[in-house]
C-alpha cells in the first residue's frame, strides 16, 4: 500500500463573529439585488467588477440633509462637493434636488457649468485658482472663496481688469477641540490673520466681502466640533458687523460629515458611531445662535456635504477569482477588483456581503485584488464563511472619492452604472478600453 505524502496540519481558529463588550457582528445577510435589480443581471449586462449607484439612496440622503437643517435654520443652501464624485449623472441628480455646486479647481468649475449649473450658483474653493479661473468665475458671478493673501491680490487684479466688483468670501482656518487643525488652508482665525485679511480686503476697495467659509476636516464623528467652529464663525461675523458694518450674505460651514463607513481604527460599528444629520444640524445651529440682528437679516447657512450624501449610495460588485490558504492559517481570496479602483480601502473597513447564502463557519479572511502588488489588500482579517471561485461579493458604502481618485494601474477601470428609482439602470461611465487608454499616447517617429 502506497503511503500518501505527509501534509503539515494547519490549525485554524474558527470564529462566529467579531465579539466586543457591546455586541457581536450580525450574521451575513446576502444581498441579491440593488433597489430591485439583481446583482447577476447587472453583472451580465455590464461586467465585473462594477460600480453601482442607487438613485433612490442618493435622493433620500440629499433630502434628509436639507430637511435636518431647514427645520433649525431659516435659510439653508446645500452645495454639492464635486471632488467627492463628479460623474455627470451623480451631479445632475443632486442639482435636480436643488443643490448648488462646490468646486475646487477650474476643471471642476467647467464640469459644473457643463452640467447646467448657473455660474452664480457655484462656490469656488481651493488653494489654487489661476487668473484664468478667477476671470471665468468673476465674469459669471461665481462665489470665490479666497484662500491666501496672494490670491486676494490676484483677485483684485482680475476684477480691476474686468471692470467688476465681485462679491467674495474668505476661508478661515479654525481650531476645534479634538480635531487636527487644517492650517494649510485659509486665513488663521485665532492668530489674527483673518482680521488682517479683512482689513486688507476692505483697504483695497475692489472686492465685496459677502461670506465666511470654514472646513474643519473630513469624516468628523464628533458634532461638538461643528458647534465650536460655528460659534467662532458667528462671533467673527458679529465682529465684522459691529466694527465694519458688514452684513454677510452667507456662512459656509464646509463639509466633513461622516458616512456609514467604519474607519480602520474605529472601535464602534458604523451604525453606532456615525452621527445623524439631525445631530450635526443641532450642533451647527447651536453655534450660529450667537449671531445678532433682525431674524430676516440672518445669513444663509451653506453646507458643502459630499461623502455623507453619496458614500451610502455606492456599491462595488466584485467576483471571486481564486482562494488559497495562507501560511498563517488565514484564508486568502483573490478578487477582480483591487485598491486601484477602491482607493478608500486604505482607511475604511468596508462592509462586504455575499450575494448568496454561504454555508460554513466564518474564519479570518484576507480579500486581495488582482494587482501584482503585495499592498493590494481590500479587507484584512474579515470573518467570512468559505467562498468559491465565481462567487460575487458586494462592497457597500463606496460612493465617495473612489471614481475621482481611482487610477488605471495594471487593469482597466470598470463601468459605473446607476439604478433608478423606477427599476431602470444605465451607464454613468463606460468601462475603460485599451483603445481609450492608448489614445493619449504618442510614439515619436525616431523610435
Amino acid at each position: 500500500m502506497t503511503r500518501r505524502p505527509y501534509e503539515r496540519p494547519i490549525i485554524v481558529r474558527h470564529e462566529s463573529g467579531l465579539g466586543n463588550k457591546l455586541s457581536r457582528v450580525p450574521a451575513l445577510r446576502p444581498q441579491e439585488e440593488i433597489d430591485g435589480v439583481s446583482v447577476e443581471e447587472l453583472v451580465k449586462t455590464y461586467g465585473s467588477p462594477l460600480f453601482v449607484f442607487s438613485e433612490q439612496t442618493l435622493v433620500q440622503r440629499q433630502r434628509a440633509l436639507a430637511d435636518a437643517f431647514a427645520v433649525r435654520w431659516p435659510k439653508v443652501r446645500t452645495a454639492w462637493s464635486y471632488k467627492t464624485n463628479y460623474l455627470d449623472g451623480i451631479c445632475r441628480v443632486l442639482h435636480r434636488e436643488g443643490a448648488w455646486a462646490e468646486v475646487v479647481s477650474e476643471m471642476e468649475l467647467d464640469k459644473a457649468l457643463h452640467n447646467g449649473v448657473r455660474p452664480d450658483h457655484i462656490h469656488f474653493n481651493g488653494p489654487f485658482k489661476p487668473e484664468s479661473a478667477l476671470e471665468k468665475a468673476f465674469r459669471g458671478g461665481t462665489l470665490v472663496h479666497l484662500d491666501n493673501f496672494d490670491e486676494l491680490r490676484r483677485a483684485e487684479q482680475v476684477a480691476t481688469r474686468l471692470g467688476k466688483r465681485p462679491g467674495v468670501a474668505i476661508r478661515l482656518s479654525v481650531a476645534a477641540e479634538g480635531i487636527p487643525p487644517w492650517t494649510r488652508f485659509g486665513f488663521h482665525l485665532e492668530s489674527g490673520q483673518a482680521r488682517d485679511a479683512v482689513r486688507r480686503l476692505l483697504a483695497g476697495d475692489k472686492l465685496d466681502l459677502v461670506g465666511l467659509h470654514c472646513h474643519l476636516g473630513t469624516f468628523l464623528l464628533d458634532p461638538a466640533a461643528y458647534r465650536e467652529a460655528a460659534g467662532k464663525l458667528a462671533a467673527f461675523a458679529e465682529e465684522l458687523r459691529t466694527e465694519h458694518g458688514i452684513r454677510l450674505q452667507f456662512i459656509d460651514i464646509g463639509g466633513g460629515f461622516a458616512s456609514h463607513n467604519a474607519l480602520k481604527a474605529q472601535y464602534l460599528p458604523a451604525e453606532q458611531a456615525t452621527p445623524s444629520f439631525e445631530q450635526y444640524a443641532d450642533a451647527v445651529c447651536d453655534g450660529l445662535r450667537a449671531l445678532q440682528g433682525p431674524p430676516k437679516e440672518l445669513p444663509t447657512l451653506v453646507l458643502e456635504t459630499g461623502r455623507a450624501i453619496v458614500d451610502d449610495a455606492g456599491y462595488l460588485i466584485t467576483t471571486v477569482h481564486a482562494t488559497r490558504r495562507l501560511p498563517d492559517g488565514r484564508r486568502g481570496v483573490v478578487l477582480d477588483a483591487g485598491v486601484n479602483v477602491l482607493f478608500t480601502a486604505w482607511w475604511y473597513r468596508h462592509d462586504v456581503v455575499p450575494t448568496r447564502h454561504l454555508a460554513g463557519i466564518p474564519e479570518p479572511t484576507v480579500l486581495y485584488g488582482p494587482l501584482c502588488m503585495n499592498i493590494d489588500v481590500v479587507r484584512d482579517a474579515l470573518p467570512l464563511p468559505p467562498v468559491e471561485a465565481g462567487d460575487r461579493l458586494v462592497l457597500r458604502n463606496v460612493g465617495a472619492y473612489n471614481v475621482t481618485q481611482w487610477m488605471q494601474f495594471i487593469t482597466l477601470r470598470p463601468a459605473v452604472v446607476m439604478v433608478g428609482r423606477n427599476g431602470q439602470h444605465g451607464l454613468l461611465r463606460k468601462p475603460e478600453t485599451l483603445e481609450a487608454l492608448t489614445s493619449w499616447e504618442e510614439v515619436p517617429e525616431w523610435i
